[in-house]
């Protein structure tokens, strides 16, 4: 009797195991709804991704509107500044880009044509041997009609694509007009479902924002040290209006998917066939060298450190963001990689200093 009592006793002692079937249903259909409704968003990241950063950009000069105006007109007021003030220049840049390009082909087809490059040769004896190897292993006329097809090819499918970008713009300033008016909404309603405390989801917020200014600031600073060089390096060579295409490769290095490159190779390559090779090997080391590198390593060195991350990540994070999620993923990739490093630090406090992790 007594050896039953205790076996009894055992029994009570040891934890009962108990798996709540319905809380493991009800979390796999939630789940299940939350990657459909992910799957559902993704092809609107883009221009979501672009609404929000420009709300944290132009939240201060909003925030001025909205005391004199209603909430809706002030919205729609801030979209036409932030139209005039990143659409604009960006249409004229694009405008001035085409135009130049189809005056270089031009100018290229033409050369050939009137035997400008045969000329550049023999003006220079010693490119002798090279001028006979060129004679017998390339047609210089073909090659360059060739180029002009492929270069109107280009321009035709940049065309097709600019449809796709011009539709992800207008839904992009359609979020930003609900994202200006029904911010608070929308921040209380993040607050309300985000699976964290309050302080810890402010933390979330704070951190997003200052990531895309790091992103914006660190992007616009690049740009301006791009320009500068480009700018500086057309007028120790003489080329016409150094100021302006400074400006213009500045301002093409902000878009992810071109870059001052689209400047300084055509400039290079006009340099050839004006037979000024030494200007033209100097512009192209200069570009290569010295432009391409302040985009890819000074860069990640100012938005890591606004973003208390280290250089290699957040270089990983932009390249990584760019090649998953296209030109979007220049915003995206850092954020995730900088909320990434904020969750652990949550995960870390909870389990507390003391704890192993």
């Amino acid at each position: 009797m007594d050896d039953e009592l205790e076996a009894a006793a055992l029994v009570e002692q040891e934890p009962a195991l108990s798996i709540d079937v319905f809380v493991l249903a009800r979390l796999a259909v939630t789940l299940a709804f939350i990657c459909a409704a992910l799957l559902v968003a993704a092809p609107f990241l883009p221009a979501l991704t672009w609404a929000l950063v420009l709300a944290v950009l132009f939240i201060s000069p909003h925030r001025l509107l909205e005391r004199f105006l209603p909430p809706s007109v002030a919205a729609l007021v801030s979209i036409l500044i932030v139209g005039l003030v990143v659409v604009g220049p960006l249409l004229l840049v694009i405008e001035r880009i085409v135009s130049e390009a189809a005056a270089g082909v031009d100018y290229v087809q033409k050369a050939v044509q009137q035997g400008d490059w045969q000329t550049m040769l023999d003006a220079h004896p010693w490119l002798s041997s090279f001028q006979s190897w060129i004679e017998r292993r390339f047609d210089l006329q073909a090659i360059f009609s060739q180029l002009g097809a492929f270069f109107t090819n280009i321009a035709a499918n940049v065309l097709r694509a600019s449809t796709g970008q011009i539709i992800t713009t207008l839904l992009a300033f359609y979020l930003l007009f609900f994202l200006l008016r029904d911010r608070a909404v929308a921040l209380q309603t993040l607050v309300r479902l985000s699976p964290f405390s309050n302080l810890e989801t402010g933390k979330i917020i704070v951190r997003v924002r200052d990531t895309i200014h790091a992103i914006i600031f660190g992007t616009l600073a690049v740009a301006g040290l791009q320009g500068l060089l480009g700018g500086f390096m057309f007028w120790v060579l003489g080329l016409n209006s150094p100021v302006l295409w400074g400006l213009i490769m500045g301002l093409v290095s902000i878009v992810p998917v071109l870059g001052s490159f689209v400047i300084w190779i055509p400039a290079t390559i006009y340099l050839l066939i004006e037979g000024r090779w030494v200007a033209a090997i100097i512009l192209g080391l200069w570009g290569g060298v010295v432009i391409s590198t302040v985009d890819n390593l000074v860069r990640p060195l100012l938005i890591g450190d606004s973003m208390r991350l280290h250089t290699v990540p957040a270089f990983i994070a932009m390249l990584g963001g760019l090649q998953l999620f296209g030109a979007s993923g220049l915003v995206i990739g850092p954020i995730v990689m900088a909320l990434s490093s904020l969750l652990l630090e949550f995960w870390r406090r909870r389990v507390g200093p003391d704890q192993p992790t």
